[in-house]
């Protein structure tokens, strides 16, 4: 998991020391060389794992999908804003949402039945 690119869809391997890493960041930060460039990238996609190559040189708009299960992995980053929303409807708008499944008796009940445990015990 990329802390550097917030939903990466495919892995880079690095031509340098041919290991797996989601960005250029991941491997200045393990790696104890710098990053070899090249315009023949090999990537792994995380959908499928499967593994292509791509040429930077000649990169189209077709090339930001994986050519296997057509995974778009070149996707637009954006900073995520803090919400204090709860997903769906607030239910103290709408109790109905809400659905009691306790069931009630008249004989008092409590959390720790001191005769069942005596039974239990002897």
């Amino acid at each position: 998991m990329c802390k550097h690119v917030l939903n990466a869809q495919v892995a880079i391997r690095s031509p340098c020391c041919r290991k797996w890493f989601d960005c250029a960041e991941c491997h200045q930060e393990t790696a104890d060389h710098p990053l070899m460039q090249t315009f023949d990238m090999t990537f792994a996609c995380k959908k499928c794992k499967k593994c292509f190559r791509k040429d930077a040189k000649e990169f189209e708009e077709s090339d930001e999908y994986c050519p296997h299960c057509d995974n778009h992995f070149v996707i637009d980053a954006l900073t995520p804003k803090p919400s204090l929303q709860v997903e769906g409807d607030d239910v103290r708008k709408d109790a109905r949402m809400l659905k009691d499944e306790r069931v009630r008796t008249d004989a008092p009940r409590t959390i720790f039945d001191v005769k069942e445990a005596a039974d239990r015990l002897g």
